[in-house]
């Protein structure tokens, strides 16, 4: 269901007066809110308030219907093109171990090139929050890492017992993915191309093989 307007429109329009705008934009001066309503019927048109706060507040003359499935037009339009950003959470622990770590760091950098933000948190346990400095340095750590393909968008910051950093894509992230895809696409391409070239080529045995032909020389005439 549509949201109704905020603006007031017609008779629920409060003010005893208003200052009037033509459908053109003209201005029409103070007039009362009857007057200013007939002017607007006789149009068959509607009086939208657009400036409540103004004094006296300001109304327009316009299609209301029309200017509401333009506006909504214009917002399905942004929400269209708006990019939506993906944010991915990966947790970590102090005293991880090496192996782990890199697995961590590779799930890291999978969704970094698949240009979603990574949020990394830290749990310490225990006696581990008197060295809130052990998990700063993994966290940063990482961030070297995966610098070729990502930066730090948050900087590492103490919230309870986790240290949390925000990791956001750059513009090198996906770039060696999609010249895979792209590769892939290719190569698909030029096999598909082999499959119909050998399709139209004639048999093998459509012209006699040079041994046939040397026979056919040799044999004597009639």
């Amino acid at each position: 269901m549509p949201q109704q307007p905020q603006d007031r429109i017609n008779d629920a329009i409060r003010a005893s007066q208003v200052r009037l705008i033509g459908e053109n934009g003209e201005q029409l001066g103070i007039k009362p809110t009857p007057e200013a309503l007939e002017y607007a019927f006789s149009r068959n048109l509607d009086l939208v308030e657009v400036a409540a706060q103004a004094d006296p507040p300001v109304a327009k003359v316009m299609d209301w219907g029309k200017y509401r499935y333009e506006q909504e037009q214009k917002a399905k339009l942004a929400r269209k093109h708006q990019t939506q950003i993906n944010v991915k959470e990966i947790k970590l622990r102090p005293k991880i171990g090496e192996h782990d770590y890199r697995t961590k760091k590779g799930h890291v950098e999978r969704f970094l090139n698949q240009r979603a933000k990574v949020k990394v948190t830290i749990m310490f346990r225990g006696r581990e929050t008197s060295h809130p400095e052990r998990g700063r340095d993994l966290l940063m750590r990482l961030a070297g890492d995966v610098q070729e393909i990502g930066q730090v968008e948050a900087a590492p910051i103490l919230d309870g017992r986790n240290m949390v950093m925000v990791l956001a894509p750059n513009r090198n992230a996906g770039v060696k993915r999609d010249a895979e895809d792209q590769n892939i696409e290719q190569r698909q391409e030029a096999v598909q191309g082999n499959r119909d070239r050998q399709a139209a080529s004639p048999p093998g045995d459509a012209e006699p093989q040079p041994r046939e032909e040397v026979r056919e020389a040799q044999a004597p005439l009639p």
